[in-house]
């Protein structure tokens, strides 16, 4: 059918689907596949009474990070069992068998599943007297760490990296200075490389400033559970804590190894608040902190090297293969030998024909080991991924140091920063070798031809310019897309504003087609990073973006407060979504689930109200793009001195389809009644400018040949992944656009007032637009 919109801008037209049509049955079996999703997730499983409940009570909430709630049942597994799953579950296991008594972290990828783990198995963990937290940021999980300061208490935290170590350097650094009784170790999720989302830089320069011993792992289940074992044992072993680097593939590889029975804490939380201790020379404070760099160097450092060694945490494999060697930092050994299986020097299981020293551990570096390593060799290969090259550099101290002989390259054959991809490590391994060791190549692959040779793999297939870039952008029916389209609206008015941006979803708004942002500084800094453009004499506000879950990072203190204090003029944009959605969906303050164990429902109005602010206003639907245009117009023009807050809320669409169609499909099949709101285009009406699409960037709105054969321009039409958020036809009725956008219901499990309903309205349309049909008619005869 065809319903013509020819008087309002997004007009209602209603009908009903019968049970049984093409339309029904596909949209019913697109929500049993997100219900199939569902229940492969956990959503439904069966676990213990108590624990099930809590996972369907999570949905039911509306918290919207992932459940483990059927994986954590292998935290239970007992010694001798083989524990299977992804890699950060066998960290969970591997914390519980070293007998850890608190953890904490900030959720982030790659590592945020182990925090979502960790909230799942909060049972187990009160079992065994091991306390957990979620962190209000890096620098809180960081500081948790000083409980092993004087307690023989083993804490280990989480977070991603660079940023969050970033932001947990301070208390990192003061943790390495006077040293620790326990074994603390910092378990950084490293995001670097072309899957990451933020700044290309490494955790290890932070290992080396504050002398803290750094752990990086082989991609091997079996290898991350020892580290993490011998990564308490190392740290109690040298009084430091202890930073285990684990990669993205190395966090989310599936795998198994022989578990052992987890352990109650020698000393819990309770038994150290009960029995404090107190040693003034482990607090850092002039002169004691002069003692702990001493102390580093000549107690810490050595302690270390002795341990390292003896329980052989660095790795040689086909030692004495060949008069040339490889040393690679563990997480790379995969890659390497991914690539030496290609030249035909190794086998998928490891066996190689050269020499490979494999650094778990590549801060600090054992000299004795290095120079065992490259004795009699002629020369050695240094896989090093990123800048600067500090292993490479150190590496060279030590042997010209000793007078050894042997040449060692690194940069000058691999490449001098990005990740070592497969590709990378094969080529510059391939010229190694073809220099050094040209008998033990046995391939040639593709990969290493000239991009311009036709059966190279990175041939060019199809010209450039034919293929078009397609940034990120935000999803489906997004409750932050209204917000800049109205900004964009109200700019019309006011006139381009310097917009500081932040960390989250809403950066994607720097791409087409809203075009904002101009800088981002850091999580919760989008307000921080507007301070220094404040001016009493300039005739426009600056604007700063910044999400709830930055606002609860670090937003409020270092953005909000320092902006009252200040006096400062901007426009802060608060955009509240109800989860810290950029980091995995998990609750913040101010969520709206009842949570049973986090404090929630916590309004960021009152908070901004609390330190200062006078002009602070909460918008509870984002999707009504002219009330919100409205109220920016009037937030940078109003004459109220100080900064101007508005609060933009509306759930995150991505996190409630992940609830509402499990919820649809499970009424559906239970006969109830269900609507399901679907929005359309009607092409007799459409313009073909596609201002709607340059307003909203949709990905469920975009363009089809025109059916009117006189009109050549393409019309815009919606896709079948419209959620029905309706900001399209808002958009459109905000900016005085073509009024071609319809909203239709589809109704499931119709009752008789549905069809009822739906027979008089096709009955008044036809009778409404039989005169035009008519008149159409007459022309086409003539």
């Amino acid at each position: 059918m065809n319903y013509r919109n020819t008087d309002l801008p997004a007009e209602v037209v209603r009908y009903v689907v019968a049970p049984g049509s093409a339309a029904s049955s596909v949209i019913v079996r697109g929500v049993q596949a997100q219900l199939a999703v569902g229940l492969a997730q956990g959503r439904c499983t069966r676990a213990r009474p108590t624990r099930e409940k809590f996972a369907r009570g999570r949905e039911e909430r509306g918290m919207a990070e992932r459940s483990f709630a059927t994986e954590v049942l292998k935290l239970r597994q007992g010694a001798g069992k083989t524990f299977t799953g992804e890699g950060i579950l066998a960290v969970t296991k591997a914390l519980l068998q070293s007998g850890v008594a608190y953890v904490g972290g900030y959720q982030g990828a790659p590592i945020s599943h182990l925090m979502d783990v960790l909230g799942d198995a909060h049972e187990i963990l009160e079992e065994l007297g091991v306390y957990f937290e979620n962190s209000a940021s890096e620098a809180t999980a960081a500081a948790m760490l000083a409980a092993s300061v004087h307690y023989p208490l083993r804490g280990a935290i989480t977070f991603k990296s660079t940023v969050g170590t970033n932001v947990a350097s301070d208390a990192l650094a003061n943790l390495a200075s006077g040293g620790v009784t326990g074994g603390a170790l910092i378990i950084v999720g490293e995001d670097y490389g072309e899957g990451s989302s933020i700044m290309q830089e490494r955790s290890h320069a932070f290992a080396m400033k504050s002398q803290m011993w750094l752990l990086d792992p082989r991609p091997n289940i079996t290898a991350i559970v020892n580290a993490v074992e011998t990564g308490f044992e190392l740290s109690e072993a040298s009084n430091t804590p202890v930073m285990l680097e684990l990669r993205l593939r190395s966090c989310h590889l599936h795998g198994s190894f022989v578990a052992k029975d987890s352990i109650r804490p020698p000393m819990t939380v309770k038994d150290a608040i009960e029995n404090p201790v107190r040693d003034l020379s482990r607090i850092v404070l002039p002169p004691a902190s002069f003692l702990h760099e001493q102390e580093k160097i000549a107690k810490r450092w050595p302690a270390a090297v002795k341990f390292i060694r003896e329980r052989g945490l660095n790795e040689v494999f086909g030692d004495g293969t060949a008069d040339v060697g490889i040393i690679v930092q563990g997480g790379l050994y995969n890659t390497l030998n991914r690539a030496m299986e290609l030249l035909g020097c190794s086998d998928a299981y490891g066996r190689t024909r050269v020499p490979i020293y494999v650094m778990n551990v590549t801060y600090p570096v054992v000299d004795s080991e290095i120079l065992d390593f490259c004795a009699g060799k002629r020369a050695v290969l240094m896989v090093e991924e990123g800048q600067p090259d500090y292993i490479e550099q150190n590496l060279n101290a030590i042997l010209r140091r000793a007078g050894a002989t042997a040449a060692l390259h690194g940069k000058d054959l691999l490449p001098a920063a990005g990740e070592y991809t497969a590709t990378a490590v094969t080529r510059g391994l391939s010229t190694f070798l073809h220099t050094y060791l040209p008998d033990a190549l046995d391939g040639e692959p593709a990969l290493l031809l000239p991009d311009d040779d036709p059966r190279s793999p990175f041939a060019v297939r199809v010209a450039p310019p034919v293929v078009q870039p397609r940034p990120p952008g935000l999803c489906t029916g997004c409750p932050e897309r209204p917000i800049f389209s109205a900004l964009k609206l109200a700019e019309r008015e006011t006139g381009q504003h310097h917009v500081s941006a932040d960390i989250g979803c809403h950066l994607f708004a720097i791409n087409e087609p809203f075009n904002l942002g101009a800088t981002t500084m850091g999580y919760g800094l989008g307000s921080a990073g507007a301070a220094a453009l404040n001016s009493q004499d300039a005739d426009h506000r600056t604007i700063a973006i910044m999400g709830d879950g930055g606002f609860w990072h670090n937003g409020l203190t270092s953005g909000v407060g320092n902006a009252v204090f200040n006096n400062n003029d901007q426009l802060l944009v608060v955009v509240d979504n109800a989860y810290s959605a950029a980091t995995g969906g998990q609750d913040v303050l101010s969520s709206k689930a009842d949570n049973p164990i986090r404090s929630t429902k916590h309004p960021i109005e009152r908070a901004v109200r609390g330190i200062g602010v006078r002009w602070a206003r909460t918008v509870t639907n984002t999707y009504k793009v002219a009330e919100l245009r409205d109220l920016f117009v009037q937030a940078l023009t109003t004459k109220e001195p100080g900064p101007k807050v508005i609060i933009a809320q509306s759930e995150c669409q991505l996190n409630r389809q992940r609830r509402v169609k499990p919820e649809n499909a499970k009424a559906i099949k239970a006969g109830k009644r269900v609507v399901q709101e679907r929005f359309g285009v009607d092409a007799d009406t459409c313009t073909g400018d596609h201002a709607c699409i340059r307003i909203s960037g949709c990905p469920s709105l975009t363009i089809k040949p025109n059916p009117d054969p006189m009109r050549t321009d393409p019309v815009a039409t919606v896709l079948d992944s419209c959620v029905g958020c309706g900001v399209c036809g808002a958009n459109a009725h905000a900016a005085s656009l073509c009024p071609s956008f319809y909203r239709t219901d589809v109704v499931h499990n119709e009752t008789w007032l549905d069809r009822t309903l739906a027979w008089l309205r096709s009955a008044w349309i036809s009778v409404l637009s039989g005169r035009v049909e008519r008149r159409a008619a007459e022309f086409e005869v003539a």
